[in-house]
């Protein structure tokens, strides 16, 4: 099912639930992906819309960090839960060894050293893309810079 839709029908789920905080962030979805679509002015690809979700994820993964030193427990909270509404629409996060071997699998055969990190993580990204998974860009960053460092 497409992503809109899926998130039209869950938002309605949520609106005749009156669970206002759940509507809120799936309206807050549909605006960015709406936003994004109309950027790219053509229908965004199952990947441009997982993007999009990335990036509110990582929006309010900041504000949490932010809000945690501003001293207002109550908003990082809810901006925790916003994460949770948001993150059920993404595929499921890889597990380090699956991680690792798409990294491994990314970087074998090529000829990348320390100082090519920008375009081996292109590559591990797209590989990681290309096999429907989901990945922090901090662990996966680690990752080749472990591989490339042991002499890859």
């Amino acid at each position: 099912m497409d992503l809109a839709k899926k998130i039209d029908q869950d938002m309605v789920a949520a609106m005749k639930a009156h669970d206002v905080e759940r509507t809120q962030t799936l309206r807050m979805v549909k605006a960015a992906l709406k936003n994004r679509q109309i950027e790219k002015r053509s229908d965004l690809t199952g990947a441009e819309g997982q993007q999009v979700l990335t990036t509110m994820i990582k929006q309010r993964k900041e504000s949490i960090e932010q809000f945690q030193k501003g001293n207002r427990p109550e908003l990082a909270a809810k901006e925790a839960r916003e994460i949770l509404v948001i993150e059920e629409y993404m595929p499921k996060s890889a597990s380090a060894e699956v991680l690792q071997k798409v990294v491994d699998e990314a970087l074998a055969g090529t000829s990348f050293g320390p100082r090519d990190m920008g375009a081996a993580m292109k590559a591990v990204q797209a590989k990681v893309q290309e096999a429907g998974l989901r990945a922090d860009g901090r662990v996966l960053s680690e990752m080749v810079r472990l591989k490339l460092g042991n002499g890859q």
